[in-house]
């Protein structure tokens, strides 16, 4: 019984290539009750396997956090599995505006301590206990609203390459950074005050608006399957788009466009650019935001010492890395010294 994958990444890419489907990059997540997480883990990634699915899910005791990529012609066969599982019937299903077939290159379904590492302690409150969810034209008229205020409940490399119009975006490397930063930021307007909170799909701010309301908040609101939701709805029912450029998104893709707007800058030289990539030192492998320009004259990299290292024969560039740990700029997301023009 096949329980992980026989395929490497280049070797999946090859294959994706020579079939010439068309895939859809589709999220989801539920919150849920699962009993035994391995057995259901299991039970996915054997069907999910079958249907060519692609993609990174993590399943844990509350439920499951999914973002895939799946052929078009199996869509109808994977929707009927996924309402063939009660808690997932229905579920809604985020489908990316801008598809790009090697969005995902392996599956992996991981069981987790948590779908979302909040840092919190569920049993303290109420996590059924969430905001009201709004679409598309109620957000719109909230974010308009003098008593509202908008929270983006992202990273800030998130953020930084996107957001809503007059929104607070935290400084903050990790979801769980942001949720004391913004309570203590807006202790003061808990009673008069509506908060209004969006992320990518909306999995962050149906813990986030519980914990608020526990933490005293009276008038939370959250947007209903989040930026990517918001984004086709506009389209289809004409609304005025107030988001402003890309939405960052964790798959190969790292974003998919909004609006032309460009408001972030590339960090090695401060031209307008909103385009993230990896430092191509693997040794590094810092996410930055690069334009073409720099990406020539640096080798796809973010300083002349990973420039340099990545000019070396591949297997010197192993015998540099072996018995060391992950660069911690791995985990930085954006921030690093060498990065002239990050804000």
């Amino acid at each position: 019984m096949q329980l992980y994958n026989t395929l490497s990444a280049k070797e999946r890419e090859a294959l994706i290539e020579e079939a010439g489907q068309e895939r859809l990059t589709i999220s989801f997540y539920k919150y849920a009750h699962i009993g035994n997480t391995s057995i259901f883990r299991n039970h996915m990634f054997i069907h999910w396997n079958t249907l060519d699915v692609l993609g990174r899910i993590y399943v844990a005791y509350e439920g499951i956090n999914a973002q895939l990529s799946v052929p078009a012609n199996n869509f109808d066969a994977f929707k009927e599995h996924l309402d063939s599982i009660s808690f997932l019937k229905n579920v809604r299903l985020n489908i990316a505006i801008e598809h790009n077939n090697k969005s995902f290159l392996k599956l992996k379904v991981k069981v987790r301590n948590k779908i979302v590492a909040d840092g919190l302690n569920d049993r303290t409150f109420d996590v059924t206990n969430k905001g009201i969810h709004v679409d598309a034209e109620r957000f719109n008229e909230l974010i308009e609203d003098p008593d509202t205020i908008l929270v983006d409940m992202r990273n800030h490399y998130e953020s930084e390459i996107g957001h809503f119009k007059n929104a607070v975006t935290p400084d903050v490397d990790t979801f769980r950074d942001s949720l004391d930063i913004i309570e203590k930021k807006l202790a003061a307007h808990k009673e008069d005050k509506k908060l209004v909170m969006y992320c990518t799909g909306g999995i962050r701010c149906e813990k986030a608006s519980a914990y608020y309301r526990h933490k005293g908040f009276k008038k939370v609101y959250q947007l209903e399957g989040g930026i990517i939701e918001y984004a086709r709805q506009v389209e289809n029912k004409n609304l005025e788009n107030k988001f402003l450029g890309k939405n960052f998104v964790f798959d190969h893709r790292r974003g998919e466009r909004i609006t032309d707007d460009i408001i972030a800058q590339c960090h090695q030289c401060g031209k307008p650019c909103d385009t993230h990539v990896n430092c191509a030192n693997e040794a590094c492998h810092l996410l930055f935001i690069q334009c073409r320009e720099c990406a020539a004259e640096m080798n796809d990299c973010c300083s002349d010492t990973c420039k340099e290292i990545h000019t070396l024969p591949y297997e010197e560039q192993k015998k540099l890395r072996k018995g060391k740990g992950a660069s911690n700029k791995i985990f930085k997301k954006g921030r690093s010294e060498v990065l002239k023009f990050k804000k």
